[in-house]
């Protein structure tokens, strides 16, 4: 009767703030559950694997913990300022897109048990035994990247203050080849897409959230095919 029921807690403690909340939840091709979080505005936390905040999660649809995560708690990967979307290539490879500090987004492929850097590192810099995203911002240039899904050997995802739909080819060696961007500005603020049943994107506006400029009929689901993109 178009009620909610059999409300469950299968995981708590993950820390919250006004900003930096992750908040995807995607199951995986293992038939896990994959949850990003932010930082929750404490950029240490991100360092720290006994900390559910700054990390990519991994647990079961019950909140059991799979028997092969890296540190035996719901800890996948760790040292992210806030990662919004995941998305699994034709390889079976996970990618993650993630804010930025002044600028410098990022997509990310992400490893088991690895550390994605976050406050010690940030866009294309290096430092042993942290990993550096395969793909960031220009420092002038802002993404805010959102949701994330994969289509013909390209991850696309979605802008918020970048307000556009980016497309990352790549490269058969996990490389990226380019990202460039679509729709700039056409919605405004793009949080969530994903693909249907259909073959259509879906991607959702996020104008009302008191960061945007809303428009007549905000906020909106967008369908789009995305054979639009490859007819050029």
């Amino acid at each position: 009767e178009d009620k909610l029921f059999d409300r469950k807690v299968i995981l708590d403690g993950i820390p919250g703030a006004a900003f930096h909340d992750g908040g995807r939840i995607v199951f995986g091709p293992d038939g896990n559950l994959y949850i990003t979080t932010g930082d929750a505005g404490k950029p240490n936390l991100a360092q720290d694997i006994n900390s559910l905040a700054g990390k990519i999660l991994r647990i079961s649809d019950e909140g059991k913990i799979p028997q092969d995560n890296p540190f035996s708690n719901a800890v996948y990967s760790f040292g992210h300022r806030n990662s919004q979307g995941l998305a699994w290539d034709d390889k079976g490879r996970l990618w993650a897109t993630e804010h930025g500090s002044s600028a410098l987004d990022e997509l990310n492929f992400i490893e088991k048990g690895a550390n994605y850097g976050w406050p010690v590192i940030r866009g294309n810099e290096e430092r042993a035994g942290m990993k550096t995203p395969k793909v960031n911002s220009d420092p002038k240039e802002t993404w805010a990247p959102a949701g994330a899904v994969y289509f013909k050997k390209r991850i696309f995802f979605t802008g918020l203050r970048g307000e556009s739909l980016y497309e990352a080819k790549i490269s058969d060696g996990g490389g990226v080849e380019y990202v460039k961007a679509h729709l700039r500005g056409t919605f405004g603020r793009l949080r969530a897409i994903a693909l249907g049943s259909d073959g259509k994107f879906y991607l959702s506006t996020s104008n009302t959230d008191g960061r945007g400029t809303q428009r007549t009929g905000d906020d909106k689901i967008i369908k789009i095919n995305p054979e639009v993109f490859f007819s050029n």
